[in-house]
């Protein structure tokens, strides 16, 4: 079956393509769809919850493609900073990161995460990525969520070359590696997003029998 995933961040398709592919699932994305870039969709991560993002991406994109379509929203929750960047960890860094997108903003993001936690010891480095999937079969349906999450810690200092946003300073617990010094099956299996898309091919694989 074809998927339409509505999203535009390029870490996230690759992601999303990996997994769903494994599942016999065919992803397909805004610019595959001819679905260009509009303004509203700069007040689809406005919400103080990753399930309301999550519904409001899936929900537009949905109308837009007129196929089956899930949206994520995700981030890093640290326990100490209650919780902070979550919904916001996009836009973690504000005013500094104006203007900036792709590895430049996760920089900026990342820079600024460091910052509130210098010299914090590790047990205040604790922190959790969530993804909360929206998935709506047609316009018509009530939307499906599915959660996934994983823990770890807040690493001093950058490590590692793969991935993308936070994936540099997470330290997983069950990989004993950061996720950008990971491969990415070794991601997929353990990461927020890889288990929550799992979850979604075992759903879609339950609905189509």
């Amino acid at each position: 079956m074809k998927l339409f995933v509505g999203t535009r961040n390029a870490g996230k398709q690759r992601e999303a393509r990996r997994l769903l592919k494994a599942a016999g699932i065919e992803a397909v994305f805004p610019d595959e769809a001819g679905i260009l870039e509009a303004a509203a969709e700069s007040n689809l991560e406005l919400a103080d919850s990753f399930a309301a993002n999550a519904r409001a991406k899936a929900e537009y994109f949905a109308r837009r493609s007129g196929l089956p379509t899930v949206a994520d929203d995700s981030g890093l929750e640290v326990f100490a900073l209650g919780g902070a960047p979550g919904v916001r960890s996009k836009r973690f860094a504000a005013a500094a990161a104006e203007g900036l997108s792709g590895p430049a903003l996760d920089q900026a993001n990342n820079a600024e995460l460091l910052r509130r936690l210098m010299g914090a010891p590790a047990a205040r480095r604790r922190a959790r990525f969530r993804c909360v999937l929206a998935y709506y079969p047609s316009l018509h349906a009530p939307p499906e969520l599915i959660e996934g999450t994983c823990v770890g810690t807040i690493v001093e200092e950058p490590r590692g070359e793969t991935g993308f946003g936070y994936d540099p300073l997470f330290l997983s617990d069950e990989l004993g590696k950061t996720f950008a010094e990971a491969g990415p099956d070794e991601k997929d299996a353990v990461s927020h997003r890889g288990r929550a898309f799992r979850a979604l091919a075992a759903l879609l694989g339950a609905t189509a029998q």
